[in-house]
C-alpha cells in the first residue's frame, strides 16, 4: 500500500499559542501562512458552524504552500439532524460554498456526529 500521510491541527487560531507555536508578534492573520508551513494539513472548523464565501476559500489556499491539504469540517446543520437523510438541501449548500476553490489543497470532508446519534434504516 503507498499513499501521503498527513500532520495537522484543527484549525489555526488559537490564542494561547501565540508566543509558544506562533512566534512572538506574528500577526494574527499571518498565522494560517506560518502553521500551514510547520504541518501539512489543517482542519477548517469553522465550516461547522457556518458557511464561507469564495473569497475566503481562496484566501486560504493561496496563503498554504503547494503539498498542503485542509479537511473540512462539515456543517452542524448537516451532522447534527435528527434524520440524517433529510439534509440533502444542506449538504448541497455546504458543498457549494466554495470549497472546489480550493482544488487540489481540498483533502477529507470530517463529519462530526452527535455522541447520541443512533443510526437507523432511515439514515441511509
Amino acid at each position: 500500500m503507498s499513499g501521503r500521510i498527513y500532520v495537522g491541527i484543527g484549525g489555526w487560531t488559537y490564542e494561547p499559542w501565540r508566543g509558544h507555536f506562533y512566534p512572538e508578534k506574528l500577526s494574527q492573520k499571518k498565522e494560517l501562512g506560518y502553521a500551514s508551513q510547520q504541518l501539512s494539513s489543517i482542519e477548517i472548523n469553522g465550516t461547522y458552524y457556518s458557511l464561507f464565501k469564495p473569497p475566503s476559500w481562496t484566501k486560504w489556499r493561496d496563503e498554504t504552500p503547494d503539498g498542503f491539504v485542509f479537511s473540512v469540517k462539515g456543517s452542524r446543520y448537516i451532522s447534527n439532524r435528527r434524520e440524517l437523510a433529510a439534509g440533502a438541501e444542506g449538504i448541497a449548500n455546504f458543498v457549494n460554498q466554495g470549497l472546489s476553490v480550493l482544488k487540489d489543497k481540498l483533502g477529507p470532508i470530517n463529519w462530526q456526529l452527535m455522541g447520541t446519534k443512533k443510526f437507523g434504516a432511515e439514515d441511509i
